[in-house]
C-alpha cells in the first residue's frame, strides 16, 4: 500500500489521494493524501530532495 510522501500515512484506495512523478527528477513517485493536498503540506522527493507544496 502506498504512503503519503508528506505524512507517511497509508493513502488507501478511496480515490482521493493522488500520485505523480517528481517534478524535478521525474524518477520518484510522489503520493499525496487528501488531507496533505488540502492543507498544501510540503513533501520532499526521496530521490533528489526536491521540496514541493
Amino acid at each position: 500500500m502506498p504512503t503519503c510522501t508528506s505524512c507517511n500515512r497509508d493513502v488507501g484506495q478511496d480515490g482521493r489521494a493522488t500520485n505523480f512523478p517528481c517534478p524535478n527528477c521525474g524518477e520518484a513517485e510522489i503520493w499525496r493524501c487528501e488531507k496533505c493536498r488540502r492543507l498544501s503540506n510540503q513533501y520532499v522527493c526521496p530521490n533528489c530532495g526536491f521540496t514541493g507544496p
